[in-house]
């Protein structure tokens, strides 16, 4: 009895799990994949190794079933690389050349079942749902753990940048860049969007440069009224103005000898920015209200989520300061684009905010968190974690209704992010109709059916989805 017999009826499935299935054979692959869909699953197929490592490093699968004997990129190298990024992920070999040796092979991969193509596809289904239950009964993250102390004492040892989490090829580029620059003195200009961690680069800088002995300060441009700024910046003399009782150092003879990081310094006004400027050129400055010069030394590191360049052409900042701060410049990535450092940074903050507690997170909500754009970056995911991690006080596992409503709320999706398009073209119109069908049916999967709740899912009119069921038709 083979794989090609016929099916039973369809169980339940609460979640539909999510299955990666990876083989070169393609008559046999579309098969299985069909009859599993069949049974509930949802499954995306690969016929190499590099395309199964290329899903992997955008979902966050349940199941992984591989052959071992692909071209190029083997079945033993998928297995790995999908064990790195999720320990909680379910991995099935299934070959028709099995061997005693292979089979130890995959045990000792942490493989949880290793089978012959030849068995009864109800086989297959049983060991599915078997491991899968196993998997999420253990609550086991110890691997994701370990690929996080790794990492942070490889950066430690190499980089000594320990507080920074992330080895994706941007975050890779990026610590060899500070490696080189932080023992120098050059100014720095760090450009990202909002919560990328500019001040957290600017102090890996400071501390990993000869000036760590000497005080980080860090002043917030944008945080503070434009009649203080000056103050903040430079200090004031007693009288300078109202309110100024006594002396008081500014925030770069705080810094002398150390670094003063300048955070948001395109929200200077044009007057302070020439006081900026004469600061850095000359290294000397006057408080407020007083005509004594007082010399420093200090790197400065400024930092914008504006772009200065575009500023400089609209005549709002100028370009001699724009030139001065941006010696060396260094741009940080938004999340979306290291979306694979979202497991480690997803542990870190477990740790950060349950240290001891080994907690975890669900297939499902690390697949929603992976999917997620991030408009708000690390900072945004940090505290995200932190509102799982407050909500599911008690339980070892997070999961999808701990994650804050704006993320959870996210219809779910089969990953498509390579699209196969023909040498003859792509039936555009059935394409996008056979996407927003299956998108219809998930929100009501999720809704247990109500329409209401689907189509506030959708963000559309109830009237408007029913008219879209009867355009798709049954399924």
């Amino acid at each position: 009895m083979g794989m090609c017999q016929s099916i039973g009826a369809v169980p339940e499935i609460d979640s539909p799990p999510h299955v990666l299935y990876v083989d070169d054979e393609p008559a046999l692959r579309q098969v299985i994949a069909e009859r599993l869909k069949e049974r509930g699953f949802e499954v995306v197929e690969a016929d190499s190794g590099e395309k199964a490592i290329a899903y992997l490093e955008n979902f966050a699968f349940d199941i992984l079933i591989t052959d071992i004997r692909l071209p190029g990129i083997d079945g033993n190298q998928v297995v790995d690389a999908a064990r790195e990024r999720y320990p909680g992920i379910v991995v099935v070999v299934m070959t028709a050349f099995a061997t005693i040796k292979d089979a130890v092979e995959a045990t000792r991969r942490g493989v949880d079942d290793y089978l012959e193509k030849n068995l009864p596809f109800e086989a297959l289904v049983h060991v599915l749902t078997k491991a899968r239950e196993r998997r999420q009964l253990q609550a086991d993250n110890v691997r994701l753990a370990a690929v996080n102390a790794d990492l942070r004492s490889q950066l430690e040892q190499r980089y000594q940048f320990g507080g920074i989490v992330g080895g994706s090829p941007p975050m890779r580029k990026l610590l060899q860049l500070l490696d080189t620059v932080a023992p120098a003195s050059s100014t720095i200009l760090i450009t990202g969007e909002t919560g990328t961690g500019k001040e957290v680069i600017a102090r890996a800088i400071h501390y990993n440069s000869p000036r760590k002995a000497n005080r980080f300060v860090a002043l917030n441009c944008s945080a503070i009224p434009e009649s203080l700024l000056e103050a903040e910046l430079f200090g004031h003399v007693r009288g300078a103005f109202t309110g100024a009782v006594g002396a008081r150092q500014g925030r770069f003879e705080q810094a002398h000898k150390g670094t003063l990081f300048l955070d948001e310094v395109g929200t200077m006004s044009t007057a302070l920015q020439m006081k900026l400027l004469r600061a850095l050129q000359e290294r000397e400055f006057e408080r407020v209200g007083d005509n004594q010069t007082i010399k420093v030394d200090v790197r400065v590191i400024a930092a914008t989520n504006s772009n200065l360049a575009s500023m400089v052409a609209a005549g709002s900042f100028r370009e001699d300061l724009f030139y001065r701060l941006n010696v060396i410049s260094i741009h940080l990535p938004p999340l979306r684009e290291r979306r694979e450092d979202i497991p480690v940074l997803v542990r870190h903050f477990l740790d950060k905010f349950a240290p001891g507690a080994q907690m975890q997170v669900s297939q499902g909500a690390m697949r929603v968190l992976m999917d997620f754009s991030w408009p708000g970056n690390v900072r945004q995911l940090e505290n995200a974690i932190e509102r799982a991690v407050t909500l599911g006080s008690g339980r070892k596992e997070i999961d999808l209704a701990d994650l804050p409503p704006e993320i959870q709320s996210l219809p779910d999706s089969t990953v498509a992010p390579f699209v196969e398009f023909p040498d003859e073209g792509l039936d555009l119109p059935a394409y996008l109709s056979s996407i927003e069908k299956d998108l219809i049916k998930r929100s009501l999967q999720r809704t247990g059916g109500n329409r209401n709740k689907a189509a506030e899912l959708l963000r559309i009119k109830r009237t408007t989805l029913v008219e879209k069921l009867k355009r798709l038709g049954p399924d």
